[in-house]
């Protein structure tokens, strides 16, 4: 079976002959291609080599186009904050924050993602993925959430506190983010992208009040207008930490994958979601891509299956170290290739989860 029919079967609740797996793989993909990082995330080929490669020497139901969250930002406001290391890529500096003046917002503009850019960079390489793969794997891209890059922008303790102190101007800024990203998933699908992935990870530390004002209706806005205008495209929402607080609001969402961090409790967020959501990840980075065993990685792989139950895609939640010994990222890819997803209905959470 084509990894992308088993992808798309487990998210249709059709028979499928295993469960798919997809972990996130970017500095542990380069690391396995033995390239530096940062031009994994220079070089749309470099990162498309390696993705490809983990593909072809683990089994993976995915390339996962992303990287880091400065390509967007880049192309907006330029690089001055931004540093780049050699074994990270590029890392946003909240001292020098693009819009460490507010009024700076009237003067961007949307990238065109097609011209020459760290977004244009992004979209060749899912061409040469498309290339390669012909349909048959998952082709994953990325955008950032639209508080992902109003934070981005701004710097992660300004735009919380512009939460409180300023919502319009927050508005004012989630709806240019809100743009970039729809017009950025509209240009990877169109070079072959499959599934869009959308990263909000500082929405997990918003509380579920200014969650529901102040991210959730823009987040909508995204997913609702690349769900209009590409009815086949898989969304994918990827939130780090703990979200628990956030998931009755999220489960109004129009996605087709939830990937949750290892924090979150996954009883309480299948609860949530009902039985028939699809649930990707929530075995642990740390305590077992890390630092666990191959038979410590397939017992958390079993863990989160039979919590999950059916509709379930076998990965980590978020990215995997680069330093995991590859035995255990072969034990995730083992547990979800001997295992169908019927094998496990949902659990039912006990009372107070």
């Amino acid at each position: 079976m084509r990894p992308l029919d088993r992808v798309r079967g487990v998210v249709a609740g059709e028979q499928v002959d295993h469960l798919p797996a997809q972990p996130m793989l970017m500095m542990f993909a380069a690391r396995h291609a033995g390239i530096a990082y940062v031009d994994y995330t220079r070089d749309g080929m470099k990162l498309a080599e390696s993705q490809l490669k983990v593909v072809r020497d683990f089994g993976v139901d995915c390339v996962l186009m992303c990287s880091d969250p400065a390509r967007e930002v880049i192309d907006i406001a330029g690089d001055d904050s931004v540093r780049w290391l050699e074994d990270q890529g590029p890392v946003i500096l909240e001292e020098r924050a693009a819009l460490l003046d507010k009024s700076r917002l009237s003067e961007f503009k949307v990238p065109d993602p097609h011209r020459d850019g760290r977004m244009c960079d992004r979209v060749r390489s899912i061409e040469i993925c498309w290339r390669e793969l012909g349909g048959d794997t998952s082709i994953v891209g990325w955008v950032e959430g639209p508080l992902a890059l109003s934070q981005e922008l701004r710097g992660l303790n300004r735009i919380m506190t512009d939460i409180v102190d300023d919502p319009t101007f927050v508005r004012d800024l989630m709806d240019f983010a809100s743009e970039v990203a729809i017009v950025y998933a509209s240009a990877q699908i169109d070079a072959g992208a499959d599934t869009i992935g959308m990263s909000d990870a500082a929405a997990s530390m918003v509380g579920p009040r200014h969650y529901a004002d102040l991210v959730l209706p823009w987040q909508r806005r995204v997913l609702q207008s690349i769900r209009s205008a590409h009815p086949t495209v898989l969304l994918r929402q990827h939130m780090c930490g703990n979200v628990a607080r956030l998931i009755p609001q999220m489960a109004t969402l129009p996605v087709d994958i939830y990937e949750l961090d290892f924090p979150t409790n996954l009883a309480a967020a299948r609860a949530a979601l009902g039985p028939d959501r699809v649930i990707l990840g929530n075995v642990s980075t740390v305590t077992d891509m890390l630092s666990g065993t191959p038979e410590s990685v397939e017992a958390a792989a079993r863990r989160c299956h039979e919590t999950c139950g059916a509709y379930h895609i076998v990965g980590a939640g978020c990215e995997v170290s680069p330093l995991s010994p590859p035995e255990n990222l072969r034990a995730m890819i083992r547990y979800a290739c001997e295992h169908e997803p019927g094998s496990f209905a949902a659990a039912t959470p006990p009372t107070g989860t």
